[in-house]
């Protein structure tokens, strides 16, 4: 097939990308690393604007009829609404990969996303249209999940199947990248509202940019990812089946055991990633009277500690081995979640140093769970079992985090946060105790 003939499922970018692309005989690891940091990117800056606004903002413009702390617990079960859609949306999107190919899939889910996204800007409160405002936040929420779902596009997995096979671990932390990039600019962009704008016109409208930007991020990223997917080095390994869409039901009964084992071996990470992100802004917000933007400066602080963390994942990985850097995060991880809540409560510096060290195991624990998904699975069915498995990671590991964490602080003093931690770490472990071939070390 030529590079600029366009299938009858092409779309008008996929076309534009063909032509860039037929420039080109190959693309390089590093072109695709490029093209998958700018693709995470844009998933987790959609995540981290919605995640910074249930905090900040639907507590007050979508539930004001209840307390506070009732409404930004409302508001983490609408957040956990994504993580419970993301699953389906994989279903639907494989079919759709299947029947229409790769580009239509991503252009579907990536406009599905960035316009659920930029739809929330519109969101009218409780004040103008009452429960409707919470029916449209869990609709536009679910949305959201729905299109995580068909983001998928295999990218990381090839991007470990070209890489050196000393550098598996150097690159597999590439796509980790997008999401300490991600939580520094969407933080930078809510510390600026919230800073310049008075309360009442920050809940007006001052919210809203963010969202709009989401979208412009989302666009961007579609072209960059499928600059990769229509290349004939992807189309060589989706016809070798590297990277084809199999059956779900078949897959999840062959692969099944793997599956499960491969979304419990990261959770440690996936939890840890709420608890320094999400839930500590929700417990400033409504326990202390620090000034949100400052807090939300330390998170910027703490997601350039996490990306040093990521880039340095890479480099033990290859050293030591996947497998020992996990499980070796996860004791520091569970030892970590003993001093935590006294540091988040300690005052200023306690906060600094909660969210320093956070950050910092989280990036070496989280750098190389990307690699975890993919390295268990036989090459039919890789492409299809490590979605259901990021799927399933996400779900247990962090989609119920920031509201189980909030419920269990309020209720029995912060350190039940520091138990819930414990308990991802314990899971990881168990994981890598069970199956000691996964993430085999330069695997």
């Amino acid at each position: 097939m030529s590079a600029q003939a366009a299938t009858p499922s092409s779309t008008s970018a996929e076309r534009d990308a063909r032509t860039i692309t037929a420039r080109h005989k190959r693309v390089m690891p590093g072109e695709i690393a490029i093209g998958v940091i700018i693709g995470r990117t844009s998933e987790f800056f959609d995540f981290f604007v919605y995640a910074i606004a249930s905090v900040l903002v639907f507590p007050a413009l979508v539930f004001p009829f209840v307390d506070p702390l009732t409404g930004t617990l409302f508001s983490f079960a609408i957040f956990a609404l994504a993580f419970v859609t993301r699953p389906i949306g994989s279903l639907i999107f494989m079919a759709v990969d299947r029947q229409y190919g790769r580009g239509v899939k991503l252009t579907i889910a990536l406009f599905l996303l960035g316009g659920s996204t930029a739809a929330l800007a519109f969101l009218p409160g409780y004040e103008t249209i009452g429960y409707g405002s919470v029916f449209m936040l869990a609709l536009l929420r679910a949305g959201q999940g729905l299109a995580l779902g068909g983001t998928w596009d295999g990218l990381a997995s090839l991007l470990s199947l070209n890489a050196p096979e000393n550098k598996r671990g150097w690159y597999a932390m590439m796509p980790q990248l997008g999401a300490p990039i991600a939580l520094l600019v969407a933080s930078a962009l809510f510390a600026f509202f919230v800073s310049s704008l008075s309360t009442a016109d920050f809940l007006d409208w001052g919210w809203r940019y963010p969202f709009f930007v989401a979208f412009a991020i989302n666009v961007v990223a579609l072209f960059a990812r499928l600059r990769i997917v229509v290349t004939h080095e992807f189309e060589r390994l989706f016809e070798s089946r590297d990277l084809q869409a199999s059956p779900v039901v078949p897959t999840v009964r062959a692969e099944g055991r793997n599956i499960i084992l491969g979304a419990f071996a990261p959770l440690a990470s996936f939890a840890l990633f709420h608890m320094v992100t999400v839930f500590p802004l929700s417990w400033v917000a409504l326990f202390t009277e620090e000034a949100v933007h400052r807090f939300l400066v330390i998170e910027m602080i703490g997601a350039a500690v996490g990306i040093l963390a990521i880039v340095a994942s890479g480099f033990i990985a290859d050293q030591v081995g996947r497998r020992r850097l996990l499980g070796g995060s996860a004791i520091a991880i569970a030892v970590f979640s003993i001093f935590a809540p006294l540091l988040l409560n300690g005052g200023d510096l306690g906060e600094v140093a909660f969210m320093v060290i956070g950050f910092m195991l989280l990036g070496l624990s989280f750098g190389q769970s990307s690699g975890v998904v993919a390295s268990n699975f036989s090459t039919s069915t890789r492409y299809t079992a490590s979605a259901l498995t990021s799927d399933l990671a996400w779900l247990f590991g962090a989609g119920f985090a920031p509201l189980a964490a909030l419920a269990l602080s309020s209720h029995f003093g912060l350190f039940a946060s520091g138990i819930y931690l414990l308990s991802g770490a314990i899971c990881t472990l168990l994981a890598l105790w069970i199956n000691k071939g996964l993430a085999a070390s330069k695997s």
